[in-house]
C-alpha cells in the first residue's frame, strides 16, 4: 500500500492523506500539521490556495473523475 493518498472526490477537492510535504513552484514547502489530512483546491476559487476554503460549494464546482 501506498504511504500516500490523493483522492479525487465528486465536487470537491483533493484529499492528500499519508506522509508528504506540499510544495510551491519555486521549491517552498508550505507549513502543514504532520499526519493532518490536507485538503487541495481543484476549482480554482479558494482564497488560501492551494488549499480549499470550500468556495467550490459556492462556485458549483462538478467534476467526478472515475480511474479507469
Amino acid at each position: 500500500m501506498a504511504d500516500t493518498i490523493i483522492k479525487v472526490q465528486d465536487n470537491a477537492p483533493y484529499l492528500v492523506t499519508g506522509s508528504f510535504e506540499v510544495q510551491d513552484a519555486s521549491g517552498a514547502t508550505f507549513q502543514v500539521e504532520a499526519g493532518k489530512p490536507v485538503a487541495l483546491c481543484r476549482c480554482g476559487q479558494s482564497a488560501n490556495k492551494p488549499f480549499c476554503d470550500g468556495s467550490h460549494r459556492a462556485a458549483e464546482f462538478e467534476s467526478q473523475v472515475k480511474a479507469e
